[in-house]
């Protein structure tokens, strides 16, 4: 199949608000989790983030991942708004770009995840560096990569609630 040509698109059901909140509280619990001495773990909360703000762009706003971001801020010791102000510039970045990345592939759009969860990185390391804190090692970006990697699995597993059948019914239209 060449790059251009049309890809079959499926209809999808209306998304479950209890669903996708609970999949952002999900992920917000897999960050808080301790992970000592741990390398690459990729940030699963802007990942979940950016997901709902690419597919549902109006459920999932700036101020509902600076709210998540305080969260992770609060329960981390962080500095208190690191995560809410980088979260808050990666819902504004995927909501604009919602209608772009949904055009492609899932492999390009892993892709461009990966600038977003790389910038929210950058921005994240940025806000701490200017506190004070040292250099965490280039490593430390291996988190945006495992997360881009890691965007068609989550693809799947966060559309497949709103997947219909495959069978076709005949005396239906749609």
């Amino acid at each position: 199949m060449a790059y251009y040509e049309a890809r079959p698109q499926r209809i999808l059901l209306p998304v479950n608000p209890l669903f996708m909140a609970g999949t952002l509280i999900a992920a917000l619990i897999f960050n808080l989790l301790p992970w000592p001495g741990a390398v690459g773990l990729p940030d699963l909360l802007a990942l979940v983030l950016a997901f709902w703000c690419v597919h549902q762009p109006r459920k999932v706003s700036v101020g509902k991942a600076w709210l998540m971001g305080l969260a992770m801020d609060a329960a981390n010791g962080a500095l208190l708004g690191q995560h809410a102000f980088a979260y808050a510039i990666l819902a504004f970045a995927a909501n604009a770009l919602s209608r772009r990345l949904l055009w492609f592939g899932l492999w390009p759009q892993a892709l461009q995840v990966f600038i977003l969860l790389m910038g929210t990185q950058l921005i994240m390391l940025a806000i701490r560096m200017t506190a004070g804190s040292p250099f965490p090692g280039w490593l430390y970006f291996l988190g945006s990569i495992i997360g881009a990697l890691l965007w068609p699995l989550a693809t799947m597993l966060l559309l497949a609630p709103q997947r219909r059948p495959e069978s076709v019914d005949e005396t239906r239209p749609i």
